[in-house]
């Protein structure tokens, strides 16, 4: 036989090449241990569902709560918030305990698009102390503060369709809260306390009522801190400290807050420090160019918390709700012309008379 000549084809392995791995850094197996000692589980809840990690998550001050971890969800693979509102000794929780229960048994019922979820809670009583654990949707994709500094780090301005569909939302969570039986007053509503999800969804928090339901002068220090540090005492309503029980108008002047930093982007502070001065607060009321608007903050704004719009009302206010001028023309043509066209139906809806032709 004749010896091969090599013009045929022939299948080549190509060389295998031995990638060695660089070693380690001491930083990275530093950060590695770091997120070890983060996921590690502290602790269960009684029925074993929530698990408590150690990575702290950042609460913004709200008053009442004391520590906030990052724990999961094992039947539905989740991430939530595991906060604890603790009580000095065992016998200041035991003369509260029935209030307490009510006021959570509350939390747990409530169930709107624009609340962050309360899913669970439990009590934690030991010999000398107590606490209460309760567990709550947990909000990854930041605070509406954070995003309003993005925008104006970059120049740009509140798009007006925006600013109206958040203050729906927030808003209509005030409306559902405020029309519970009893009235959940919110207590802590702040751009930090507002969170913005990527597809534009707003939610509020929903366990920082509890503050004043439960524990009514965790508030009133709250707002003394507040006072003292100077921080975010511009959102706290004038009656705040000076009067016995706050009622819902506390959460319309905080979201008349929030709609102006909205409007605005950020309320400048006084200086290096972070207080903000009414003087300020007028000047930005007045740089917006929209009447509605600007009046429709002012009104939120009243220092006598009797002549504030409840969350209802300012839902149907001209800056957030207009009915197009055709619309109109149209709805009073079919009023005027009922005999000729013919029969019509009239659908009563929030005060709204919609015209639905047969």
């Amino acid at each position: 036989m004749a010896a091969a000549t090599g013009q045929g084809v022939s299948s080549v392995s190509p060389p295998v090449s031995m990638v060695t791995q660089p070693p380690a850094t001491a930083a990275t197996e530093d950060e590695e241990e770091e997120s070890e000692d983060e996921s590690e589980i502290l602790e269960e809840s009684p029925c074993g569902r929530w698990q408590k990690r150690r990575e702290e998550v950042n609460q913004r001050n709200v008053p009442g709560i004391d520590n906030a971890y990052l724990a999961m969800d094992t039947e539905e693979g989740v991430e939530v918030v595991w906060n604890e509102v603790m009580f000095s000794e065992r016998k200041n929780f035991k003369l509260q305990e029935e209030k307490v229960k009510a006021v959570f048994d509350n939390l747990i019922q409530l169930e709107h698009l624009n609340i962050v979820k309360f899913h669970k809670y439990w009590a934690d009583v030991k010999e000398n102390r107590a606490r209460v654990i309760f567990i709550t949707e947990y909000m990854s994709s930041g605070s509406l503060k954070q995003f309003l500094k993005k925008t104006k780090k970059n120049h740009k301005t509140m798009n007006e369709k925006a600013w109206k569909r958040w203050c729906i939302q927030i808003l209509s969570a005030l409306s559902y809260l405020h029309s519970c039986e009893p009235p959940i007053i919110h207590g802590n509503l702040t751009c930090d306390t507002i969170f913005i999800q990527h597809n534009g969804l707003i939610k509020i928090g929903s366990g920082f009522s509890l503050t004043i339901s439960v524990a009514p002068d965790t508030i009133n220090n709250h707002v003394k801190t507040c006072r003292e540090e100077q921080k975010s005492l511009h959102f706290f309503a004038p009656e705040y400290g000076a009067v016995a029980s706050v009622t819902t108008a506390v959460d319309i002047y905080s979201f008349g807050m929030c709609a102006l930093e909205m409007a605005v982007l950020e309320i400048q502070s006084n200086g290096d420090s972070s207080y903000v001065s009414q003087e300020a607060i007028n000047s930005a009321i007045q740089s917006l160019e929209d009447t509605l608007q600007r009046e429709f903050i002012q009104k939120c704004l009243e220092v006598d918390p009797s002549k504030r719009p409840t969350a209802k009302e300012l839902l149907f206010h001209q800056a957030l709700f207009e009915v197009p001028l055709l619309k109109l023309l149209a709805a009073h043509c079919i009023v005027g012309h009922q005999r000729q066209i013919g029969h019509f139906s009239y659908a009563k809806d929030n005060d709204l008379m919609t015209f639905i032709c047969i």
